[in-house]
């Protein structure tokens, strides 16, 4: 009776060494057999997830390469301000995929490795109620077709809130696909996304927003964000289902090969203020009842083709 009795106490006490916990910790130097404490990291997030609470967090000890993660609940992958990255060579780099969750992904480098094996995706948000990137670099997802973005949203099955802050997201897209941000909702999915502080460079398209599978609604706010360099187009609004409202302010769109602002389709209402459109093929550009609304404030300059706003100087 003693060794069975002594082994139901080992068992119990193993399961309250891995029972999942509110904070835990990966490592370069970690293993996933661990509990994940801080004294004994795991190596991996996605080694981390399994042992972490929903709306627990992971954080990193140190800079090191934690490999891609699917997140099905709330969480948040915090590593600040020890770097935390993933190369997601010919895959995702991280996926989000849960009813109603709520993730935060801050201080992440997401690679999408040499161009002999493209990354799929930076961030894939297929359904979730938010999101907020923050502080975090996304680069270099060229695998084309209907893949090749920074971050991609979806499927959102409810209204999903995404928020981009302080990131950098550059060299993604692939011929004429692909791109730095792109919403894209359907069924009766709808989506808010701001973009704050950011930059997006040298993507096939900066920033696209498409409401063509969608019944729902996409609003855009973007401030303080930059917009250049890319073969296409800065900023997109391509309005031909759901209402799509994007306000841009502070923003710079320099150095596109096609159009910095565009609007398109009729349910699309583009608002510009204070903005610096220079150096692009054209500047604004609202086609197919699409509308671009300036508050008079603009810079547009040096384009090929300067464009005009549907109405300028709003109040």
């Amino acid at each position: 009776m003693v060794p069975v009795a002594a082994a139901a106490l080992l068992l119990l006490a193993s399961g309250s060494v891995f029972a999942q916990a509110t904070r835990t910790w990966v490592s370069g130097v970690g293993d996933d057999v661990n509990p994940c404490s801080r004294t004994a990291p795991c190596k991996t997030w996605a080694g981390a997830i399994s042992k972490t609470a929903a709306g627990g967090t992971i954080n990193c000890l140190d800079p090191g390469g934690f490999g891609t993660v699917t997140i099905t609940k709330s969480m948040t992958i915090s590593c600040k301000p020890s770097e935390g990255s993933a190369l997601a060579s010919g895959s995702n780099g991280v996926v989000i995929n849960g009813v109603g969750i709520n993730v935060v992904l801050r201080g992440l480098e997401i690679d999408g490795g040499p161009d002999s094996s493209p990354g799929l995706n930076g961030v894939r948000f297929l359904q979730g109620a938010s999101l907020v990137v923050e502080d975090s670099t996304i680069r270099d997802f060229k695998a084309g077709g209907s893949n090749g973005y920074g971050i991609v949203v979806l499927n959102p099955s409810m209204l999903a809130k995404v928020t981009v802050v302080r990131s950098m997201i550059t060299g993604n897209g692939a011929g004429t696909a692909g791109g730095g941000i792109q919403i894209a909702p359907t069924g009766s999915g709808s989506v808010d996304l701001t973009v704050i502080d950011s930059v997006l460079a040298d993507n096939t398209v900066g920033l696209r927003v498409d409401s063509a599978s969608t019944t729902g609604r996409i609003h855009v706010a973007a401030s303080r964000t930059t917009a250049s360099g890319a073969p296409y187009h800065g900023f997109v609004a391509l309005g031909t289902g759901g209402p799509v409202r994007m306000t841009l302010q502070d923003v710079l769109a320099v150095s596109n090969a096609g159009e910095a602002v565009r609007a398109v389709g009729a349910a699309a209402i583009v608002r510009v203020g204070g903005s610096v459109l220079a150096g692009n093929g054209v500047g604004f550009s609202a086609v197919a009842s699409g509308r671009i609304y300036s508050y008079g404030n603009n810079q547009v300059d040096d384009n090929s083709i300067a464009g005009a706003a549907t109405t300028s100087a709003l109040r």
